[in-house]
C-alpha cells in the first residue's frame, strides 16, 4: 500500500476531485486487473480509449481514476485525478510506485531502425563479463543480472519496465541497457525514466503501418533525444543523414561515431571474413567474432558507450573483442562440405541489403541463396523493396512466410514478387511453407555457396490468422536441413 499524495508528487495534475490522502493497493491501465483500492489509469491508446472502461474499473473496486476528462456524473466515492496525458502519467506513477529505480541505475537507451538489440545486448554482456552487474530490456529477452525474464515487446509497458528496473536495483545492478522503440516513444512507455545516455544507430523505412509517414517515424525516434537531461550523453551515427537531426534539440552532450569521417569514435575495418573481423577503433586494433560493416558500426557504438560510461579505452577495446554474436544476428553455421548458412533477423530492406552486402564483400563471387518473407498486418510498402534488394544480390530467392498473421500468405508473397526487377538473373521460387523453403534452399545450394535465412532470427514462433501461434525456430530447421543434406 502507498499514499496517493506521495505518488502524485512529481506528476502534472490539472485537478483532483476527492481526497488524496488515501492509501492505494496498486496501479493498472487494464480494467480487468483492477482490485479493491487500485489506481486505474484511463490511457488513451491508438486503438482503444481507456476512458470507456472506467465503469468496469469502478465495479472492480478502483479507489482512484486517473483520466484526461472527469465524467459529469463522477462518483463522489472515488478520487478523480485529471492530467494532461494519461499515458505520460502512467509512466510517472509506475516510476514513483517502484521508488524511481531508473534514478538508481545508469540507464542507456538505444534507438534506431537496426542494431538496437545487438548494441543493448553487447553492452549488457560487456559489463557482466567484467563482473559488473547489469540489466537488459530487449526484443529477445529481459535480464536482471543472470536471471532471465520473457520479452513480449521491444519496449515493455511502463509498469513492467519499472518492475524490472526495481529488481535490477535489488539485485545490485549498476547499469540497465534497453531498446527504445518508436512505438515505445509514441506511446510514452519510457515516461518517468531517467536516462544516463542514448544511442542512435540509423533510420530506414520500418513500422509505417503504425506511424503512417516516415516523418512521424523519425519524430518518434527524435523525441527520445529531445527528452534527455542535460547531464546525459547522446552518441549518434554521424554517417546516417538523420543522425544530426536526432540531436537538434537535445540538451545532452553530443558524441559521434563513424566509419567514414572524423568522429569522437572512429572505426576502420581492417579485415572482414565470415568468421569475424579486425577493426581499428580510435587507433586501437581489435579482433572480434562478429562480422560485417553493420556490426562494425554496432561495435563502435558499444565502444563509445563503454568509454562514455567511464571505462578506460583499453578495457573497452578488450571487452569488445571478447563479445559473442547475438542470437539470430548473423549467426553462421558451416556444413561439412563447406556450405555456409547464415541466420539473421533482417526484416527491413536496409537490414537485408546490409547482410547480403557483407556476404558479397567477403565472398564476391559466391552463390547466394536467400530465404525471406515479410510480416502480415505490417507495412506493405517495404515488401517489394525487400524482394528487390534480395534479388539484386542473390542467385536464388525463396519467397516464403514470415509471420502472416491475419493476411493471406499468397498476398504477401505477391506483394514481394511485384518488386523483383523484370530483367533479374535471380531465380525466384515461391514456397509458403517456411520449413520446406529452408530445406529446399539448403539441399540444393552448391558446397561453396551461402544460404541466408532471413527475417525471424531469434524468434521461436510463427503467428497465423486469429492469433494462432505455432512453434517455429529457424535454428532448428537449419540444423534439420543440414542433417538431411549430409545424408543425401
Amino acid at each position: 500500500m502507498q499514499l496517493l499524495s506521495t505518488l502524485l508528487k512529481d506528476i502534472q495534475v490539472i485537478r483532483i476531485q476527492g481526497p488524496d490522502c488515501l492509501e492505494v493497493s496498486d496501479i493498472t491501465a487494464d480494467s480487468r486487473a483492477v482490485n479493491e483500492g487500485s489506481i486505474f489509469v484511463a490511457v488513451c491508446g491508438t486503438a482503444v480509449d481507456g476512458h470507456r472502461y472506467i465503469p468496469s474499473a469502478l465495479e472492480h473496486g478502483a479507489a482512484v481514476v486517473v483520466c484526461q476528462h472527469i465524467p459529469a456524473d463522477a462518483a463522489d466515492t472515488v478520487t478523480w485525478v485529471k492530467v494532461p496525458d494519461t499515458s505520460v502519467a502512467l509512466g510517472q506513477l509506475a516510476s514513483a510506485w517502484y521508488g524511481h529505480p531508473s534514478r538508481l541505475l545508469s540507464v542507456v537507451g538505444v534507438t534506431g531502425t537496426n542494431g538496437k538489440t545487438t548494441i543493448a545486448t553487447l553492452l549488457y554482456r560487456a559489463m557482466m563479463s567484467r563482473d559488473i552487474k547489469a540489466g537488459l530490456l530487449s526484443t529477445v529477452t529481459n535480464r536482471v543480472a543472470d536471471t532471465e525474464y520473457p520479452a513480449d515487446h521491444t519496449t515493455p509497458d511502463p509498469l513492467e519496465i519499472n518492475r524490472l528496473m526495481a529488481l535490477m536495483v535489488e539485485a545490485g545492478c549498476q547499469y540497465c541497457f534497453m531498446e527504445v522503440s518508436s512505438h515505445g516513444m509514441a506511446q510514452n512507455r519510457v515516461a518517468g525514466l531517467y536516462f544516463k545516455g542514448g544511442i542512435f544507430t540509423n533510420l530506414t523505412r520500418d513500422h509505417l503501418d503504425y506511424h503512417k509517414t516516415f516523418k512521424a517515424y523519425l519524430e518518434a525516434k527524435k523525441r527520445f533525444f529531445d527528452l534527455l537531461p542535460e547531464d546525459a550523453w547522446a552518441i549518434i551515427n554521424i554517417d546516417d543523414p538523420n543522425g544530426k537531426v536526432m540531436v537538434q534539440n537535445t540538451r545532452a552532450r553530443v558524441l559521434t561515431y563513424s566509419l567514414r569521417t572524423l568522429a569522437d569514435f572512429h572505426c576502420r575495418p581492417v579485415e572482414i571474413a565470415l568468421s569475424g573481423m579486425t577493426l581499428n577503433i580510435n587507433d586501437v586494433e581489435l579482433v572480434t567474432r562478429l562480422t560485417g560493416r553493420f556490426n562494425a558500426y554496432n561495435l563502435t557504438a558499444v565502444y563509445g558507450a563503454l568509454v562514455s560510461l567511464g571505462m578506460k579505452p583499453e578495457d573497452a577495446a578488450c571487452s569488445v573483442s571478447s563479445l559473442p554474436a547475438v542470437c539470430g544476428r548473423f549467426e553462421t553455421v558451416t556444413a561439412p562440405d563447406g556450405l555456409s548458412v547464415i541466420i539473421d533477423y533482417a526484416h527491413t530492406p536496409d537490414a537485408l541489403a546490409n547482410v547480403l552486402d557483407t556476404i558479397l564483400a567477403v565472398r564476391p563471387d559466391t552463390h547466394i541463396t536467400t530465404v525471406a518473407g515479410a510480416g502480415g498486418n505490417r507495412d506493405h510498402g517495404k515488401r517489394p523493396v525487400m524482394a528487390a534488394e534480395a534479388a539484386r544480390r542473390s542467385a536464388r530467392l525463396f519467397i516464403t512466410s514470415d509471420n502472416p498473421r491475419d493476411e493471406n500468405p499468397e498476398d504477401i508473397a505477391n506483394d514481394m514478387i511485384a518488386g523483383v526487377p523484370e530483367n533479374t538473373d535471380c531465380q525466384i521460387i515461391v514456397n509458403l511453407d517456411r520449413a520446406a523453403a529452408i530445406a529446399a534452399a539448403i539441399a540444393t545450394a552448391p558446397p561453396d555457396g551461402v544460404v541466408l535465412v532471413a527475417g525471424k532470427g531469434h524468434e521461436t514462433y510463427q503467428i497465423f490468422a486469429g492469433g494462432r501461434v505455432d512453434h517455429f525456430d529457424d535454428h532448428e530447421q537449419v540444423a534439420l536441413a543440414l542433417k538431411q543434406r549430409a545424408e543425401l
